[in-house]
């Protein structure tokens, strides 16, 4: 939709299916201040106002995150509210807290303004009805990411309290995590105790479909919750394993033939060597490019001898030569920057040493 601050702005399509249902669901109460049509005109400013302040509770994470020299990749609207993208995590338990606290805070002041506009202002009826739902809605969204789990801003809020007393932000995203689940079953429950609660007003058709309505509302906030909270413990476990990442150890030995030769040929020399990867070299050994496994396997047998295996390689950029020596975080942080399903890993005297398959970085954070 744009860029607020340098930060890219996107709407998800599933935005306007809530939109409509929040104009369905305002409309009877504006009714009783407007009559039709204009009445659906209002509600659906209410929807629109109501999204505007989920994205001011948004861009406040982004600015907050930018003031601390963290870079923000997007700010996204969808079905469940938004979500900020941040590149990379907050380096302290402190600005954690800031980037977190800043959304409800946001929404919190936002509450309190529509609670002084309707002491002091002469508003008329219509938009003291807007005022009084836009500070409810405030104060219901700011209270509701203050839960003490992730993926909520209270989770983050607890994630940093506990990463500051245990010094570890691994301890907090786990225990914040835990926490997340529970506050996913309390969603569920309290959504199913809204469907079956004779004073909802289950008796009559419309307090019914309030009901279920509402068990259905809750189930999809409890499943987002819980997907959360799980992806972050989840996280977690991935990260362990980042250290014990090592490019020699994952790297597969390299067949170097040069681009004019047939794919069986390389295909045979590499089964020979054992070699698992096929690279391109000039006729003085220096690397040219890397030939796709998926590529030489989609190839049909009867086909090789006649296919030349510069015909199934990329050519090697700068991005795609990597260190042999690279481990850990900086590793993860050399395939982030060029994403590619091959790399060639060279020694510091520019021999190849072999290539590194994204299959097997995987295959290792599976734990395979």
């Amino acid at each position: 939709m744009g860029r607020v601050f340098g930060v890219p702005v996107f709407v998800s399509p599933s935005w306007f299916l809530v939109a409509v249902l929040v104009t369905v669901m305002f409309e009877g109460q504006v009714n009783g201040v407007i009559d039709r049509p204009a009445s659906y005109l209002v509600a659906f400013t209410y929807a629109v106002l109501l999204y505007g302040s989920v994205f001011v509770h948004e861009l406040s994470h982004a600015v907050t995150a930018r003031v601390l020299g963290l870079p923000v990749r997007s700010v996204t609207l969808h079905i469940l509210g938004g979500e900020t993208s941040i590149e990379r995590e907050a380096p302290t338990p402190g600005r954690e807290f800031l980037i977190a606290f800043a959304g409800p805070l946001t929404n919190l002041v936002l509450a309190g303004l529509g609670l002084l506009a309707h002491a002091v202002l002469p508003l008329s009826d219509v938009a003291l009805l807007l005022v009084d739902a836009l500070t409810f809605a405030n104060l219901l969204v700011g209270v509701f990411n203050l839960l003490p789990g992730l993926p909520l801003d209270g989770g983050r809020l607890v994630r940093a309290a506990v990463w500051k007393v245990t010094g570890r932000a691994r301890n907090g995203a786990v225990f914040a995590g835990w926490v997340g689940r529970g506050v996913a079953v309390l969603c569920l429950v309290a959504g199913a105790y809204l469907a079956t609660d004779r004073g909802a007003g289950t008796d009559t058709d419309s307090g019914a479909g309030f009901g279920w309505l509402a068990l259905l509302w809750s189930a999809l906030v409890a499943s987002f919750i819980w997907v959360g909270a799980t992806q972050a413990i989840r996280a977690e476990r991935v990260r362990d394993r980042i250290p014990l990442l090592q490019a020699r150890r994952l790297a597969r030995r390299a067949t170097l033939v040069t681009a004019d030769v047939p794919l069986a040929e390389a295909v045979r020399r590499a089964q020979e060597e054992r070699a698992g990867a096929i690279v391109i070299v000039d006729h003085d050994g220096r690397p040219l490019g890397l030939v796709n496994e998926k590529a030489v396997t989609a190839t049909p047998a009867q086909r090789r001898p006649w296919v030349s295996v510069g015909d199934l390689s990329r050519g090697l950029e700068p991005d795609l030569s990597l260190p042999a020596d690279l481990s850990g975080e900086e590793l993860i942080v050399a395939l982030r920057r060029a994403p590619a399903s091959e790399y060639l890993l060279v020694e510091p005297d520019g021999r190849v040493y072999g290539v590194l398959a994204v299959a097997d970085v995987d295959r290792a954070f599976a734990g395979v």
